[in-house]
């Protein structure tokens, strides 16, 4: 057997596709694995995951499409676009030369389910298709139920209109709970523009985000980086009327239960001999991803907040925002601050002296912490993030969101204080040791995640 595996190459996408690859790889270990991904996103996901893949795992690069001495506009979207005008070429190049190099016809085609042109490549070769779908499963009935939402939502939002300048019924109506088959927790606010375009102005990725709805047609099997456990009824049900193998695998991109910590002396980045200095439940680990750009004016904010607290604090910052710091805020905060432009987030996450994590909401970032039992404190940038922060919220109510929306010095003061001091947050701490609970059991020997992934083995060992 020969899997070939497409990779959709932005945020952590790649990265969770390659650890489901790595576990299907070491359960089936006559069969070979082709991942198909950029070159950017292989070098970076096999820094980051720092581990010897398997050897029936062979990765090739696709073209990213950018031109040669292109210049970037510093848009983030401007990437992922430049990406989609080149496929599916350049995945059925790379995939020739998988067939070429392994003499193996490819028998299967695992593909992240934004990539909804791997459908008809599966359809071509005439081999089944398994898509994956990596964000939480709510986001992924927003894709299909697309044209429905807009038909209901769209007309009624003032276009060309930044929130700051709507009205207040438009802002009224963003608050308004959506009426969609799965989706009545959700409010239309949360809906990411790819969804609901704010401006009526369609881009490649949205277009290639609007074609997930055709999968329901095509689809038997869909893999969901997700636990059963985690389901509204209503949202569990109609997903399950449209695949009738809906394989919720749980959260690939980590191992369940999480392994031991390393000796601390083991981490370069100093990140765990720091957290070992610290207190019990008192650190507050702030990272916002590798993609999330935030307004320097909260980046202050943030600082500020930081340093009146003093409450001990843990900062992954990329360099190119770290300019934006305060003057002199990292000599003032040595003493109970530690900032760094890349931390082992997992392991962060595990120490016991971390208390709250305040998150963008990427849904890897969301995993990661209930996997650890860690509260959060949410601010959403873009994408799904205000899907995943309403869930976070609202459903689970496993963390606060930040006042107002936006990082202020009073409103971070406020969150950190109410998670690490107060009865609420105490209450907090013990529903996300509860749903910690509930996946681990789900991880289990005879658990539903793990009896899902036994049956997405046999599903492309016995095709």
């Amino acid at each position: 057997m020969h899997v070939a595996v497409f990779a959709f190459p932005f945020g952590c996408h790649a990265l969770s596709l390659i650890n489901l690859v790595q576990k299907l790889a070491r359960a089936a270990q006559e069969t070979q694995f082709s991942f198909l991904n950029t070159e950017e996103s292989n070098n970076s996901i096999f820094l980051a995951s720092r581990t010897n893949l398997p050897d029936n795992i062979k990765t090739y690069n696709v073209a990213d499409g950018v031109p040669l001495n292109h210049v970037f506009s510093g848009d983030p979207i401007e990437r992922v676009e430049l990406f989609i005008k080149e496929t599916p070429k350049n995945f059925k190049m790379a995939l020739d030369m998988a067939v070429a190099e392994t003499g193996q016809k490819i028998s299967c085609l695992i593909a992240d389910a934004f990539l909804s042109f791997s459908g008809s490549v599966a359809e071509d070769l005439s081999i089944p298709w398994i898509p994956v779908w990596i964000p939480v499963p709510h986001s992924l009935s927003t894709h299909i139920y697309t044209d429905m939402i807009r038909q209901h939502y769209a007309n009624s939002l003032s276009y060309g209109c930044s929130n700051s300048c709507r009205d207040g019924n438009d802002v009224e109506l963003e608050e308004k709970t959506l009426e969609i088959p799965g989706l009545s927790e959700l409010h239309i606010a949360d809906l990411p523009v790819e969804v609901l375009p704010r401006d009526a102005q369609e881009t490649p990725f949205s277009c290639l985000l609007g074609q997930i709805g055709n999968m329901v047609l095509k689809v038997d099997t869909l893999v969901v980086n997700f636990y059963l456990e985690l389901y509204p009824k209503p949202l569990l049900n109609d997903l399950k009327s449209k695949f009738s193998n809906l394989l919720n695998v749980g959260f690939i991109s980590l191992s369940m239960p999480p392994p031991s910590l390393p000796p601390s002396t083991e981490d370069t980045t100093g990140c765990l001999s720091w957290l070992d200095s610290q207190n019990s439940k008192t650190v507050a680990y702030i990272s916002f991803g590798t993609v999330a750009n935030i307004p320097q004016s909260e980046i202050e904010e943030l600082a500020e907040a930081l340093e009146v607290s003093r409450i001990p604090f843990l900062w992954s910052l990329r360099d190119n925002i770290k300019d934006c710091l305060p003057n002199g805020f990292l000599e003032r905060t040595i003493m109970h601050g530690k900032v760094v432009p890349w931390a082992p987030q997992t392991q962060v996450l595990a120490h016991s002296s971390t208390g709250v994590f305040m998150t963008h909401c990427g849904a890897n970032s969301v995993y990661e912490s209930i996997a650890n039992g860690v509260p959060m404190i949410c601010r959403p940038f873009f994408a799904d993030n205000k899907l995943n922060a309403r869930l976070i919220v609202d459903v689970w109510r496993i963390g606060e969101r930040i006042d107002g929306g936006v990082f202020t010095k009073t409103g971070v003061a406020k969150s950190l204080d109410l998670i690490l001091q107060h009865e609420q947050g105490r209450r907090i701490r013990s529903r996300v040791q509860a749903v910690k609970e509930l996946v681990l059991k789900a991880s289990a020997p005879g658990g539903h995640a793990t009896q899902a992934f036994k049956t997405l083995v046999e599903k492309i060992t016995l095709v």
